[in-house]
């Protein structure tokens, strides 16, 4: 191995320890990589966490589905206690029948209430009134977990999809470099970053992960206008000086990104994630520009840009 032996840091290893590991630590998106077994299905904590935390797509499809389940439900039951018990259905059809029901329900849910179709009988009444109650809660709740996840202060950062060992002219050899940008219209301040690099070692015949704080050109930026290119220099103090992509392979070496922000938006403090494993780093190459300048003069940064590389030749190191 080309990686040099430095003092383990307890305060590195991002609560693994020496636990060996294969697959990453931090997942692109900013999500743990790691299963739980043994939560309990039905937790009120975890429950709200998944509603708040999941993708727009799922929450959507949670959302339409609870709410198809809970007009099915209350559609069967009104034909369990008798189509003839709601008014205004006028049909013989046994489909039409569930139909009109269904959208009774939908309607009682929502206390929409259109007057097409009503309840007769106590126990109609008393089915419609529990639903409508059903529904008021529902909708409070869907409302607020709406709500919830629009207020919710977060970071949304693009970053390259590649790290690259490219040029480093401040040191006349070699760095190990990629490049970040916010997504969002707001103002992100005394923003900070950390870069953690982790490989698996064998010592005294055991497989154990290593986890090593990189030493970065700069750690924080007082604002974060256009894109900022996080540089690791691979001087003859780096662990990663001499190494070579055979080394990385072998280690599964990753490099996970903590980065840490203040959201002037909500006066809060925000903070992402993400990872690159060994394959996803790009020997020989330096980042092309991702800003211009248009007519007027003023700086445009292009996003879609910020993965854009060229290749080059590196320096031999010694």
């Amino acid at each position: 191995m080309a990686i040099k032996k430095y003092a383990v840091n307890p305060e590195d290893d991002l609560g693994f320890g020496t636990q060996a590991v294969r697959q990453r630590i931090i997942n692109r998106d900013g999500s743990i990589n790691v299963k739980r077994l043994g939560i309990p299905f039905f937790s009120t904590t975890n429950t709200y966490h998944r509603l708040i935390t999941m993708k727009w797509s799922s929450f959507w499809v949670t959302v339409i589905t609870a709410y198809i389940i809970v007009n099915v439900f209350f559609a069967l039951l009104y034909l369990f206690i008798g189509i003839q018990n709601l008014h205004g259905t006028g049909d013989n059809n046994v489909s039409n029948h569930f139909l009109n029901a269904f959208f009774f329900s939908a309607q009682t849910l929502s206390t929409v209430g259109y007057g097409h179709i009503s309840p007769a009988g106590n126990v109609a009444n008393w089915v419609a009134a529990f639903e409508s109650m059903i529904g008021l809660l529902a909708f409070a709740l869907a409302t607020g977990l709406l709500y919830g996840r629009f207020s919710r202060p977060s970071a949304k950062f693009v970053f390259s999809e590649n790290l690259l060992i490219a040029p480093y002219a401040a040191t006349g050899g070699r760095g190990l470099m990629f490049r970040l940008a916010n997504m969002r219209l707001n103002i992100l301040l005394d923003v900070a970053i950390e870069v953690t690099f982790s490989f698996n070692e064998i010592v005294d015949g055991k497989t154990v992960r290593r986890f090593y704080t990189l030493p970065l050109e700069r750690t924080r930026v007082s604002i974060l206008t256009l894109s900022w290119t996080v540089v690791h220099p691979l001087t003859e103090d780096s662990p990663l000086y001499s190494i070579t992509a055979e080394d990385m392979k072998s280690s599964n070496a990753t490099f996970n990104i903590l980065i840490q922000a203040f959201d002037d938006t909500f006066s809060q403090t925000v903070h992402s994630r993400t990872s690159y494993q060994h394959d996803e780093i790009i020997w020989g190459a330096k980042f092309v520009p991702a800003f211009s300048h248009d007519q007027d003069g003023q700086v445009q940064l292009h996003l879609g840009k910020i993965s854009d590389y060229t290749d080059v030749e590196l320096p031999i190191i010694g």
